[in-house]
C-alpha cells in the first residue's frame, strides 16, 4: 500500500489519537491505570494498526489490520461513552470526540469494503 501517512484514514486516526490524549489529560488521578490507560491504548492502536497493515505488503494483510483497527475504534467509542457517563468528560467534549471516532469508523469501513471488492474481482 505504500506510505501510510498518505492515507486519509490514517491522518484522521492520528488526529483522533492526539485528541484522545488531550481529552483524557484531566481525568481523575485514580484512572491513570484504568479508563485513561484503556482510552489511550485503544486510540493509539487505530493508527498503529493502519500503519502496520500498510507495511505488510499485501491487500489481504492491510485488510486484516484495518479490521483490527476497526475493533479498536469500536472499543474507543465505548470507552468515551463510559467516560461521559462517569462525568469525566462533558457533553460537548463527548460529542466532538465521538464524531471523530464515528468518522474514522466510516473511513475504515469504506477502505475495507474497497479492498474486499478488489479481492473479489480477481
Amino acid at each position: 500500500m505504500g506510505d501510510y501517512k498518505k492515507l486519509a484514514v490514517w491522518v484522521k486516526a492520528h488526529q483522533l489519537a492526539l485528541a484522545s490524549y488531550r481529552v483524557t489529560a484531566d481525568f481523575p488521578r485514580e484512572e491513570v491505570y484504568g479508563l485513561l490507560s484503556q482510552i489511550r491504548r485503544a486510540a493509539a492502536s487505530v493508527p498503529a494498526n493502519i500503519a502496520e497493515g500498510s507495511g505488510r505488503g499485501s491487500d489481504n494483510e492491510l485488510s486484516r489490520f484495518l479490521r483490527i483497527a476497526m475493533g479498536s475504534a469500536y472499543e474507543l467509542e465505548y470507552h468515551f461513552l463510559l467516560a461521559h457517563d462517569l462525568s469525566f468528560i462533558d457533553q460537548s467534549q463527548y460529542m466532538q470526540i465521538n464524531n471523530q471516532v464515528l468518522e474514522v469508523q466510516r473511513m475504515l469501513a469504506g477502505l475495507i469494503k474497497s479492498l474486499d471488492a478488489k479481492k473479489n474481482k480477481s
